[in-house]
């Protein structure tokens, strides 16, 4: 054999070996890749999944370490196709297969290095942090008979019902220690996350997070901003009347009329949502109004039977009902046998029919809401279940937050009435305090749901550093809601690991962008209905219409970019303030005319 001759064949021989440099790949090769993907990363979920339920469930070392690799596997199976699918970015592809390629590396909130070992000890780093959470627990006194120890629900009922700022003070701090023993984990936690996802071509974590809303991640992050200016008027005028009635009952030494408020006097652990105070804050000329805990109670409804109240509204709209297997398999009551992760949830195990909620339910108004909403995830759950397993997930990650509290902004007194709860309704004089209690958590919670993942972006791009953690965490906090921590913090604290979604890695500003969204679906699905009248008076039960709507939206799943999906809803294209704004109206003038010569803002 003559030797260029043979050189030749050597050449062919090592093309062959490698195809991605004999030939650019196909359309078809990226569709079997796709295909491929899907089937292995749909039974690698269904396994993570099973897992998670079960160490969210019975807290122990195994299911922890058990939990923590089978999450590995998903998590490093995405990674590896996400990189490997690079070799597809100069295919000209149909719009299905890229937008598919596109959410494959959008998949993990915390994406893992390709290391395995770096892999193995992102995931191991994340189990621990949740279930430190899960075990958080609060004692007082020594250790004996006489010790009382208390974990998160009984503190957040302590923030909720006293009015004694040290038995506040108390449980606000004794909660926030959660959080120390996690710091220096969640920070090496925060070098493996920004590690995986520079391996998938991305700044930052915090980067990769923001591209996931159709738009470069700068530009995401100013329309958040444009988001916040358009409601933050609202915000100031009811900051404005909170601190003045919180001074009148505190005293303004504790509460300054011109300065931020002490975190532990605003009804919640995090101050996020400030229903709980609405007692303190109304006028006395309100009236006692009604009280929905005491109506549940009056009416002897036990926690189940609150899961059955939520179903029913969806099925009043049209959809299904819930499969036996959700009453079967749901965790609705705090086991008294064991710990559990009793931060509420909502889960899709087998991407198909198998939904469920875990949740440690009070009998109560607000956990009402709660359910709606958990619930809320599991019908666009059950809505997208046809759908490839790349689409399947909401528009974008603030649709799934807002479909459930969407339904709950119907639970008016005209709705509780033709249910059974309310024997009548309240008259039109009182719109305005049912207004104000509506406001108290959903306008006061913007700015919290804004500043913990501007919190994580800074940290997630180095400009927060390990050390200046606790300090800019509360920076951040009086920026944005003009709160400020009861007793002085410092970097020994960890305040942020004492919120789940901090040490749960779960991104937040879908919380903010649900809190608008929620409104144009509430406002889009009313107009369905015919409602005619002040937009805060509708209720969408029992409308066929409203919830032709709302299906045609949540069956979309992520199959299409999230202003079309919008659309079908609502007929806008962006989120915005307006609908919210149009709700709160009749408050806001009031408001006004109450803080009339009070200084609004905080220095």
């Amino acid at each position: 054999m003559r030797f260029h001759t043979f050189c030749s064949l050597l050449v062919a021989a090592n093309l062959a070996a490698t195809p991605a440099l004999a030939q650019t790949p196909s359309v078809a090769d990226a569709r079997g890749f796709i295909d491929r993907v899907e089937r292995e990363l749909w039974d690698l979920s269904n396994k993570a999944n099973q897992a998670q339920w079960v160490a969210d469930n019975f807290i122990t070392d195994d299911t922890e370490a058990i939990s923590a690799e089978l999450t590995k596997n998903f998590n490093v199976a995405v990674q590896k196709y996400a990189v490997e699918a690079k070799r597809f970015d100069k295919v000209e592809l149909p719009t299905e297969l890229r937008r598919k390629l596109m959410l494959l590396r959008l998949k993990l909130a915390a994406p893992p290095p390709a290391d395995p070992k770096l892999a193995a000890e992102l995931s191991q780093i994340s189990a621990s942090l949740q279930g430190e959470y899960g075990r958080g627990t609060y004692c007082k006194g020594q250790s004996g008979p006489a010790q009382t120890c208390l974990q998160i629900n009984d503190l957040s009922k302590i923030l909720a019902t006293s009015t004694d700022p040290a038995t506040l003070l108390d449980a606000w701090t004794g909660w926030h220690k959660v959080g120390a023993p996690m710091r220096s984990r969640y920070a090496r936690f925060v070098e493996l996350s920004n590690q995986g996802a520079h391996e998938l071509g991305f700044a930052d974590a915090g980067a990769m997070w923001r591209s996931n809303y159709e738009m470069p991640p700068d530009a995401f992050a100013q329309d958040v901003e444009r988001m916040w200016n358009e409601v933050r008027p609202l915000y100031l005028s009811l900051h404005t009347y909170v601190r003045t009635k919180l001074g009148e009952k505190y005293g303004t030494k504790l509460v300054p009329q011109t300065g931020p408020i002490p975190a532990h006097l605003l009804g919640n652990m995090w101050a996020q949502e400030w229903g709980n105070i609405y007692p303190l804050v109304a006028p006395a000329t309100a009236g006692p109004g009604y009280d929905v805990t005491k109506l549940l109670q009056a009416k002897k409804v036990d926690q189940v039977g609150m899961f059955h109240i939520a179903e029913n509204f969806f099925t009043s709209l049209g959809l299904q009902k819930l499969p036996e297997t959700f009453w079967k398999r749901s965790l609705m009551v705090k086991p008294r046998d064991r710990e559990v992760v009793c931060h509420a949830s909502a889960w899709p195990m087998d991407g198909k029919q198998d939904v469920r909620i875990k949740m440690c339910t009070e009998v109560t108004g607000e956990d009402l809401v709660t359910v709606h909403h958990e619930m809320g995830h599991d019908y666009y759950y059950l809505a997208y279940a046809k759908q490839p397993f790349l689409f399947q997930d909401g528009a974008n990650d603030g649709f799934h937050e807002a479909i459930g509290d969407a339904i709950a902004l119907s639970i008016t007194p005209a709705y509780l009435k033709q249910i059974g709860l309310l024997a009548q309704v309240p008259s039109a004089a009182a719109d305005t305090m049912l207004l104000l209690r509506q406001a108290l958590d959903n306008v006061a919670f913007l700015p919290f749901g804004l500043m913990v993942d501007q919190w994580r972006w800074k940290v997630f791009s180095g400009e927060v550093k390990p050390s200046n953690y606790n300090k800019a965490w509360w920076d951040l906090r009086l920026k944005y809601q003009g709160v400020a921590p009861p007793v002085a913090r410092t970097e020994a604290d960890f305040d942020p690991g004492a919120k789940y979604h901090v040490p749960a890695n779960t991104p937040y500003t879908r919380y903010f962008l649900a809190h608008l969204l929620k409104f144009q679906f509430y406002r889009g699905m009313c107009r369905a209905a015919g409602h005619t009248g002040p937009l805060y008076r509708c209720s969408v039960y029992g409308s066929k219409a409203a919830g032709q709507a709302l299906e045609k939206m949540l069956e979309l799943g992520q199959s299409k970019p999230w202003p079309e999906a919008l659309y079908a809803l609502t007929g806008e294209r962006t989120i915005n303030a307006n609908a919210m704004l149009e709700y709160f109206e009749p408050l806001k003038k009031w408001l006004d005319a109450q803080n009339r010569g009070k200084t609004a803002g905080w220095q």
